[in-house]
């Protein structure tokens, strides 16, 4: 895929219900880190579970692309990030970038960063607040 179609394919995964689809992005020992919760996956099979274990906990998860630019296999993504967390007051939606580093058409590298205390408080939880197990 070009960096266009990556960068497309990418958020629809994110906006989508299949977390095979994020997962199948990625070269097989690629690595995702969540920056706002401070965590990493590696391979298709925990990136892909990492997105289930997000639509599990947000509701109507979604990215939306502000705009995204290349520089070699360097891709920057400016977009948002929504959703609502589940027995939260209210949904959210706050600022995201994203840097995908790109091998043979694949993802290889995804960092995304974005504020968790946005997050929280736009969704009308407190700064400390975590999941359930439930």
């Amino acid at each position: 895929m070009n960096p266009d179609q990556i960068v497309t394919a990418w958020a629809a995964a994110w906006s989508g219900t299949d977390p095979a689809a994020l997962g199948a992005l990625f070269t097989p020992n690629a690595t995702y880190t969540d920056q706002g919760i401070g965590i990493t996956m590696t391979g298709r099979e925990q990136i892909s579970d990492w997105k289930a274990r997000t639509d599990a906990k947000i509701e109507n998860v979604r990215v939306t692309v502000i705009r995204a630019s290349h520089c070699g296999d360097r891709l920057t993504v400016e977009g948002v990030y929504a959703g609502h967390i589940k027995g939260a007051p209210t949904p959210f939606a706050v600022p995201l970038v994203t840097l995908l580093d790109l091998e043979n058409g694949e993802i290889a590298r995804d960092q995304d960063f974005y504020s968790l205390n946005a997050v929280f408080a736009q969704s009308g939880l407190p700064a400390d607040w975590y999941p359930s197990a439930a």
